[in-house]
């Protein structure tokens, strides 16, 4: 098709930013005109500034909530994001506008509704959240995972793409992803992550057993969180001799060298997690986020854990993750088989067959604009 003009709403959360900034780039070298809409938070801010050559617009907004103050300010934030979307979108007239859900798309999906713009919309997790219902009757097309359905949504509406990637996520030599990261050590290496914004309760699970993996031999990489934890190298005594060592930084801007140096990870069971983890073919202890929306973590989890590429361990259940770990990392044959079935579930280029399919939207919205007279 002719070069055309996308708005991609993706912030609020890496889930949602990661597969918009990757969609974006796609869109972008098959020709397009593309601008993400992202939130204020600080988690955003940080990952935009990765990628200078993409437009970024920071637009007002807040995420539901019961509580009556925050509830309110929801209210008044939405209603905002309701109003700069509608001047964003009639002064750019975009083809078309995409939605990765949360908070950030509401307000510019009912605007394109209210405009006459095709609005698209993608779910990642296998519960989909509020967002995704709310606006699933004003959509033209709903990307749902595989083996999700929607009441109400069906037919060619409906479509199973799967999670669009950045191109720089992808499996590495380990030994060269362990020198690009700066980890000097051939042994185990675990690598504790907890999302975007880091998880308190795994950084105190690592305090609170960090001689115990260094003294079995396993080197640990924590990415606490930013604000949640103090940098820096430490080293302990193994009983395999020599020194274990382990890692801590606030942020990891290089998820695929990160999981391609690690022999196993422990992660929270977001959506955008579980889709690197696959792709960098990295076993996992996926400990679902016990109060997300919904429970969809632990749906995500347990979808992994059924097709053999993870373990799942409950937060209750942490007691038990270092003996987990302990007898996963040394395993080669059940970390190898792991790896086996991740490479079944992977197996095409999510980014491209949705620019593909966007096309087709837009054409077909297009054509069906045109009055008749002009198509003769």
């Amino acid at each position: 098709m002719p070069t055309g003009s996308f708005i991609i709403a993706c912030g609020g959360t890496g889930g949602h930013l990661s597969p918009g900034i990757a969609l974006a780039e796609r869109l972008i070298t098959r020709g397009h005109r593309v601008r993400l809409i992202v939130s204020r938070k600080e988690v955003d801010s940080r990952l935009c500034r990765k990628y200078s050559h993409l437009e970024f617009v920071r637009t007002p907004g807040a995420p539901f909530s019961l509580n009556p103050v925050k509830f309110a300010k929801c209210v008044t934030a939405q209603t905002a994001a309701l109003a700069f979307s509608l001047r964003l979108l009639r002064a750019s007239r975009p083809d078309a506008v995409i939605a990765f859900g949360g908070f950030t798309a509401i307000g510019l999906a009912a605007s394109a509704s209210i405009l006459g713009i095709p609005v698209i919309l993608h779910e990642a997790n296998r519960r989909p959240g509020k967002a995704i219902k709310l606006l699933s009757k004003l959509c033209s097309r709903l990307y749902l995972p595989p083996g999700i359905f929607l009441s109400g949504v069906h037919g060619t509406k409906l479509a199973h793409p799967g999670y669009p990637l950045r191109k720089e996520i992808r499996r590495m030599n380990r030994d060269s992803a362990r020198q690009t990261l700066g980890i000097d050590t051939h042994g185990k290496l675990l690598v504790i992550m907890g999302g975007s914004q880091g998880a308190s309760v795994f950084n105190e699970w690592v305090r609170s057993n960090i001689e115990f993996l260094g003294t079995a031999g396993i080197n640990v990489f924590c990415v606490t969180g930013l604000g949640k934890g103090t940098e820096g190298v430490f080293e302990f005594p193994s009983l395999l001799g020599g020194t274990a060592k382990a890692w801590f930084i606030p942020f990891a801007d290089k998820v695929a060298e990160l999981f391609s140096a690690a022999d196993l990870v422990i992660s929270r069971a977001g959506a955008g997690a579980m889709a690197e983890l696959i792709q960098c073919r990295t076993p996992s202890i996926l400990v679902p986020y016990p109060h997300a929306a919904d429970n969809h973590q632990e749906e995500n989890a347990r979808y992994l854990e059924q097709q053999g590429a993870s373990i799942v361990v409950t937060q209750n259940g942490m007691d038990t993750l270092r003996h987990e770990v302990r007898d996963l990392i040394f395993n080669e044959w059940m970390l190898e088989r792991m790896r086996d079935n991740m490479r079944q579930i992977s197996r095409h280029d999510a980014a491209e067959w949705i620019a593909r399919d966007l096309e087709r939207i837009v054409l077909e919205h297009t054509t069906a604009e045109t009055p008749i007279s002009q198509t003769a």
